[in-house]
C-alpha cells in the first residue's frame, strides 16, 4: 500500500480558512463525510476557522479535500484549507463521523 493505491487507508487534519462559521459548515461536511464513508470529526474553532480530522481510503479523503478546498457549504467563502499530519494508518480508528463543540 502507498501513495498510488486509491484504496490504501490514511488521515489527515485539515484547517479550513475564510468566512466558514455561521454558514452550516460542519453540518454539510458531516453529510458528505457520512456520505463517502469517512470517519473523523470536524469543529469550529474559536480563531473563526474549521477544523478537524478524516480517516478513510486516499480516494474518500482526496474528495472530502477538495470539497473541504473549494466548494463547501452554500454561502460559504474558503479562502484556503491547510492539511496536516498526514499519515497512512492500519486500520481506521473512527468508525462514525461526530460535529465537535
Amino acid at each position: 500500500m502507498g501513495a498510488d493505491d486509491p484504496n490504501a487507508l490514511a488521515a489527515v487534519e485539515f484547517e479550513v480558512y475564510g468566512q466558514v462559521q455561521g454558514c452550516y459548515f460542519t453540518k454539510y461536511c458531516k453529510e458528505l463525510a457520512e456520505q463517502l464513508g469517512v470517519g473523523g470529526w470536524v469543529k469550529n474553532s474559536k480563531k473563526g476557522t474549521i477544523v478537524g480530522k478524516i480517516q478513510g481510503t486516499k480516494a474518500q479523503l482526496d474528495h472530502m479535500i477538495d470539497w473541504l478546498s473549494t466548494t463547501g457549504s452554500p454561502g460559504c467563502k474558503i479562502e484556503k484549507c491547510d492539511l496536516t499530519n498526514w499519515e497512512y494508518v492500519a486500520k481506521i480508528a473512527y468508525t462514525d463521523f461526530t460535529v465537535r463543540f
